[in-house]
């Protein structure tokens, strides 16, 4: 199984539709709360280059970024390859 991290919100519906993506693709994820934890908005900023949007996803430690660059990753078959730990 994949390792996938979500940074997200409480009130966030791009998170939602993204762990919905993953769910419908039977995976598992960790999700870090940026909005009760500010060390964790640090490091969300940190490892996604800055990006100050939820979600930021990533999947073993590869940045895929937010929920429509998830969304296009899995029409073009590459959130497979990233799954499947081939990317």
């Amino acid at each position: 199984m994949a390792k996938i991290e979500i940074y997200s919100t409480a009130v966030c519906p791009y998170c939602v539709s993204a762990k919905n993506l993953l769910k419908a693709r039977g995976q598992e994820w960790q999700e870090i709360r940026v909005d009760a934890d500010p060390a964790e908005r640090d490091a969300m900023l940190a490892r996604s280059g800055g990006r100050r949007t939820v979600p930021q996803i990533f999947i073993n430690d590869h940045h895929v970024g937010g929920y429509d660059d998830l969304a296009a990753a899995d029409r073009s078959g590459k959130l497979a390859e990233l799954l499947a730990g081939e990317a």
